[in-house]
């Protein structure tokens, strides 16, 4: 399941982030077709993500997200070749981390 992409670019000031995760985001609300048995919860429960050591983005979510999430954001700050790190945590306690170096 693991994969993370992360991009990071400066323009004026502001940094944009655009974030692509491999992830399954099931509700623990379908059944399996083959076997009609429920698939399990298995979601992202939090994003994080910090620039200098500072976090310039720290998201609650919940199973309503679709699989494989796309989130893109912007923070004031940021230089070329800084990087920005990426952190996801699920609720069955699985993490991954992802850096990526700020371009202009």
């Amino acid at each position: 399941m693991s994969g993370m992409r992360v991009q990071a670019k400066v323009a004026n000031g502001e940094t944009e982030v655009k974030i692509l995760m491999n992830h399954p985001m099931e509700t623990g609300g379908r059944k399996d077709q083959k076997t009609n048995e429920v698939i399990p919860a298995h979601f992202i429960t939090e994003v994080t993500c910090e620039h200098n050591g500072k976090v310039v983005l720290n998201s609650d979510w919940s199973g309503g997200i679709s699989k494989n999430p796309y989130l893109s954001f912007k923070f004031k700050g940021g230089a070329a070749e800084e990087s920005v790190k990426v952190t996801w945590k699920d609720n069955k306690g699985e993490t991954e981390t992802q850096e990526a170096k700020i371009k202009a």
